[in-house]
């Protein structure tokens, strides 16, 4: 749905990158194939100033057991958590589900930039 593109002025700051590749897709069916690593986020009903707008496009990218059937069997998919809706709780149980696993790490790391910072490590 054209409210959740990426906008124009972010496309304009990423493309003065040479090293980065920009596409963009609006289908997940055309991509999924082809992608190692799936960073999946909650559309965010609190950045819509019109709600009947988010609830048009709070469903239009859900991650379930028939999407990944299409991906890679090494595919990643990570999440910040926590969810709404756009990871079925199916998905939990695939080995390609990481964000359980990225919890967790993140949570070791703020332990240790905690103990950095007040000098007990």
């Amino acid at each position: 749905p054209e409210e959740l593109k990426i906008p124009e002025d972010v496309k304009l700051e990423v493309s003065k990158s040479e090293s980065v590749t920009q596409r963009e897709f609006s289908n997940l069916d055309d991509v999924i194939a082809s992608t190692d690593v799936l960073y999946v986020t909650r559309i965010q009903k609190e950045r819509f100033e019109d709600q009947s707008i988010y609830e048009a496009v709070k469903n239009s990218f859900i991650v379930d057991c028939k999407t990944l059937e299409k991906a890679k069997s090494k595919c990643s998919v990570m999440h910040p958590l926590p969810r709404v809706n756009e990871i079925a709780v199916e998905v939990d149980s695939d080995p390609r589900a990481a964000y359980f696993r990225q919890m967790e790490n993140g949570l070791y790391v703020r332990m240790a930039l905690i103990g950095l910072t007040l000098d007990v490590l």
